[in-house]
């Protein structure tokens, strides 16, 4: 059906597929379920591409501009949603948006789950659902004012998390994959006093990923890890990738039905890390599901851990042939839901890999991008999804308004000298950044810090700062402006302002 619709005193033609009427939403308008698209009249504007997961480049480029993706092809099998991918036209999950050069902006957003995508150009801005059908939410004004309705709409449809994380300290940035019991004895005992809420234990804990049993390095096991961390004052937390396996691992070898199947019946490869492809499971299979309810009851409730980072999630929502036959992310969903049943409304839940819209009402925290690194760039990458400080920082700014709807997660701030190659400046714009997300990790250990870095930390961790949003990319903290507009290192993307 075509027609012409008025928002905020501008007209645009449009039209959609899906039954029903367009109905007024307080300051925009929802549209039927089903295929939309708008003439939005706005020229050479600049459009706001949302990345479908955690680790996928999010930002404004000109529509006159190549679109914002990554270049590799293997890199987007991880790291964005490659069966969408398009190098020609600019396209983003969930949401969609379009400024125009009086600064206002136009924004189309799903309101469900079923893989929403969006494409626009010069003259067009169109959305559809992979599977499945939901309505749209669309909005012209400033761009706090649209993507604030959007976020309302989200929460009523999807639901917000619930829990807050507070100070976290996490294993990953110091030993990677080669932590030990002992090493993180040291470091459990070091934390005392400190004002950290929670010890996070990362990957190198487990044999294997996707068999999720305690490695020789941990020969005392994990709920007496757990019960050292609590005995400190600080909650557990464990870091664990539920929906994946590696091809070596005894799931994978002993256990193969319980993986994702393409067409061919192959297993689907989810993506690259650990030096080869993992696999997904199929969270749809009642054998799965018991799997998964089997790990969280174990790693909560048996082992005592408060705190779960769940990583690589999105493995869930890769294309396959499910048992159930139904959409990807909605599969994913009920993969999360499983995960939040079996652990309890009051354990804290943290999707890396995560995707929006399905994580919504489920998880208490997103990881906002790539992981951080002590390194600001990687002069042998251009790859806005790789390991980096810098692609840390924007992508976290340009998710800053998912903050209402789950904690916005920008990785771990640097106080140490050691093993770091970020100049002050670079280690400002994480630590007010991270204020202003209001989730701050360290990764620091208390013994490589000198006493200058000890106290800065403690400060910083101790610090209720008021925060004041000015602009895109600027900020009041405790009225001391902050502008990444040098971290952005864009003209185009921070020309307007955000009201």
């Amino acid at each position: 059906m075509a027609s012409l619709i008025e928002l905020a005193g501008r007209t645009l033609a449009l039209q959609y597929d899906g039954p029903g009427d367009p109905l007024a939403a307080g300051t925009g308008i929802i549209l039927p379920a089903g295929r939309v698209a708008l003439l939005h009249g706005l020229g050479d504007g600049l459009f706001y591409r949302h990345g479908q997961n955690s680790w996928s480049p999010c930002g404004w480029r000109r529509l006159s501009e190549p679109p914002l993706r990554i270049a590799d092809a293997r890199r987007r099998v991880t790291a964005d949603d490659a069966a969408w991918d398009d190098p020609c036209r600019h396209h983003s999950s969930a949401v969609a948006a379009i400024q125009g050069a009086d600064g206002n902006v136009l924004l189309l957003g799903a309101l469900g789950v079923g893989t929403p995508r969006l494409t626009a150009d010069h003259d067009t801005l169109a959305g559809w659902y992979e599977s499945g059908g939901a309505p749209w939410f669309l909005a012209y004004g400033t761009e706090q004012e649209v993507f604030g309705a959007y976020v309302e709409q989200l929460a009523t449809h999807l639901g917000r998390g619930q829990n807050r994380a507070g100070n976290v300290w996490c294993s990953w940035y110091a030993y990677y994959e080669d932590i030990t019991e002992q090493e993180l004895d040291k470091d459990i005992k070091a934390l005392r006093g400190l004002p950290f809420d929670v010890v996070q234990v990362d990957d190198g804990w487990e044999r294997e990923v996707g068999d999720w049993h305690p490695n020789q390095k941990f020969p005392s096991g994990m709920r007496a890890l757990s019960e050292r961390i609590a005995d400190s004052g600080m909650t557990p937390g464990l870091w664990v990738a539920p929906f994946i396996a590696l091809p070596d691992s005894d799931l994978a070898r002993n256990r193969s039905e319980l993986l994702l199947r393409d067409t061919a019946g192959d297993p689907v490869v989810a993506g690259y890390n650990w030096g080869t492809g993992y696999y997904a499971l199929d969270v749809t299979l009642p054998a799965v599901q018991d799997h998964l309810a089997d790990l969280i009851d174990r790693l909560v409730h048996q082992w005592g851990y408060r705190y779960l980072k769940l990583d690589f999630v999105n493995a869930a929502a890769v294309p396959g042939v499910r048992a159930n036959g139904g959409g990807r992310e909605e599969a994913y969903r009920e993969g999360l839901a499983l995960i939040r049943r079996t652990a309890g409304d009051d354990v804290y839940l943290l999707g890396s890999g995560a995707i929006l819209l399905p994580s919504l009402g489920i998880l208490d925290g997103l990881r906002s991008g790539p992981d951080v690194a002590p390194m600001w760039q990687n002069y042998a990458t251009d790859d806005p999804s790789d390991a980096m400080a810098r692609n840390a920082v924007v992508n976290t700014l340009h998710r800053l308004w998912h903050a209402p709807l789950a904690d916005v997660d920008p990785d771990v701030v640097y106080f140490r000298s050691r093993l770091n190659l970020l100049t002050d400046e670079q280690q400002h714009w994480l630590r007010d950044l991270a204020a202003i997300c209001g989730f701050r990790a360290v990764s620091d250990p208390v013994g490589w810090l000198t006493g200058d870095e000890l106290q800065a930390m403690t400060e910083y961790l101790l610090a209720a700062p008021r925060i004041e949003r000015t602009g895109r990319y600027t900020f009041l903290i405790d009225g001391r402006p902050v502008d990444f507009g040098g971290a952005i290192d864009s003209e185009a993307s921070h020309a307007y302002p955000i009201s």
